[in-house]
């Protein structure tokens, strides 16, 4: 039977179109969306003419069921090229392929404060012509892509979580839990902090396997290390607490909209406590959802000869 998690994706597959084309106002976050859709694992490209999308995509096989997406912006910049997007957007679904038309809008008001605070120049401004006016006239012309549109998002007051929250929700053919990379790793105290770990976990206070002389050349990955480490006591009341606090904060870091994830397990020399505490972490997190790979940062300097100091 499938579980709630497979079923989940595979719905969010079946409604997740082959082609999304990115288009809307200059000003009014075209860049940052792309940069969700590339996140999300889309083939990415930027202000594509719209006569080539068609091409593109039986380059890179979205029509030939490999499961890849593509994701293309096409603007003004494009300028009589623009014209044909949609007769273009017509032609592929002729051909079989979903497709999905995003447009991003801004109010004016806010375009102008943004080309200010930027101190850009309107890609679209004529020689002589005001910010305004050239908004006005993009605006015009945009009118018909407007319309045809399948999702308009005014970003005018829309944070870029919000927006890569929105865009994730309805093209993503995974979770929100399967898109977010979560990397949990252990490491040795005595050989130096880890710089990139945004939750980092102090496990020397375990009782350690190394004054055991049947496991001190043994690691984590070992089974005897790994019971006598995960099934102590006090393991035990930890494993609880951590498990509660991982069910708080991973959430919080999923609705944040970070792509990435680094939980740090540490211990003395990074052989023992925490490549077990590691192992279970991933385990753990892997069995509600998330998208996790574990490593041990250490554990190729732990010194296994009998007289050796790593535990």
């Amino acid at each position: 039977m499938a579980s709630d998690e497979a079923i989940r994706t595979r719905e969010n597959a079946e409604r997740v179109p082959d082609i999304v084309i990115i288009t809307g106002m200059s000003g009014s976050g075209r860049t940052q969306a792309m940069h969700v859709f590339e996140d999300m694992g889309y083939f990415c490209i930027d202000n594509l003419p719209p006569r080539l999308i068609q091409q593109l995509a039986e380059l890179v096989g979205i029509n030939a069921g490999v499961g890849r997406h593509l994701a293309v912006t096409c603007d003004l910049r494009s300028q009589g090229l623009f014209d044909e997007l949609l007769d273009v957007v017509t032609a592929l679904e002729e051909h079989e392929m979903s497709v999905d038309v995003v447009y991003l809008d801004a109010s004016d008001e806010v375009l102008m404060r943004r080309y200010n605070e930027n101190r850009r120049r309107h890609p679209l401004a004529q020689t002589g012509e005001s910010t305004a006016d050239a908004i006005a006239r993009e605006r015009q012309q945009l009118a018909a892509i407007r319309d045809r549109a399948d999702m308009i998002i005014d970003t005018s007051h829309l944070s870029t979580s919000s927006l890569r929250a929105m865009l994730r929700s309805a093209f993503s053919e995974l979770t929100d839990q399967q898109l977010m990379e979560v990397r949990v790793f252990s490491f040795g105290f005595k050989h130096g902090l880890p710089a990139e770990a945004d939750i980092m976990i102090d496990v020397r206070f375990l009782p350690n396997p190394f004054y055991d002389p049947e496991m001190r050349r043994l690691t984590g990955l070992d089974e005897k290390v790994s019971t006598f480490v995960l099934d102590h006591p006090k393991t035990e009341a930890f494993w609880r607490a951590w498990c509660q606090l991982l069910d708080a904060v991973m959430p919080g870091y999923i609705a944040e909209g970070k792509p990435q994830l680094s939980i740090a397990v540490g211990c003395t020399g990074g052989q023992h406590r925490s490549v077990a505490i590691a192992e279970a972490t991933g385990r753990y997190l892997a069995g509600q959802g998330y998208h996790v790979a574990v490593s041990h940062r250490d554990l190729s300097r732990a010194n296994l000869t009998p007289t050796g100091e790593a535990h």
